[in-house]
């Protein structure tokens, strides 16, 4: 597994280092020694699939707060997503930060999001299955977000929003 730094401290794009031959390619998607070696969070309590039908669809800008605050891995298995994250954590240097990157199933490239950040994507493709494998169980009263369009981040996404929630359409403004 290669682990590459972002702009935004304990967040990491990682790329599966492949072993190829005449049959295909073999590679790791998941090593717990590997994150405890990078003082990563290792723990994985649950996996959850997100399968949407149209492109233009957008989920997010979702995270969940303390005491059930969540670290995410995301890869993208069919389709192509833009994967957006921002660091929602008031002491980090990098707070109110954002970071996009293209997770597709040809790159099979994942984003590991760690507590305290928001995440969200825009689907590229019709049928697209995204899959997360988190650090927290779902705790719906913890769960918040902030408005993907909130001028307080100012993300620049790729493509028209066809097909949003009303929740996820609905956040309030970001305050500190």
């Amino acid at each position: 597994m290669i682990f590459l730094e972002t702009k935004l401290k304990d967040a990491y794009i990682i790329e599966s280092e492949r072993l190829n031959d005449e049959r295909g390619f073999f590679a790791r998607t998941w090593c717990q020694r590997e994150f405890i070696k990078r003082g990563i969070n290792s723990k994985l309590v649950q996996c959850n699939i997100s399968f949407n039908k149209k492109k233009g669809t957008l989920r997010g800008m979702h995270y969940q707060i303390c005491p059930h605050e969540e670290a995410k891995l995301v890869r993208c298995t069919m389709g192509a997503i833009y994967d957006v994250i921002i660091d929602l954590r008031q002491d980090s240097k990098t707070f109110k930060q954002w970071i996009s990157v293209n997770l597709t199933e040809e790159n099979r490239t994942m984003l590991y999001i760690p507590e305290g950040f928001a995440h969200g994507f825009l689907t590229l493709t019709d049928n697209t299955e995204v899959f997360y494998q988190m650090a927290e169980f779902f705790a719906p009263e913890y769960a918040k977000g902030v408005r993907w369009n909130d001028p307080a981040f100012a993300i620049n996404w790729p493509e028209k929003v066809v097909v949003i929630s009303e929740r996820d359409e609905q956040y309030e403004d970001f305050v500190q």
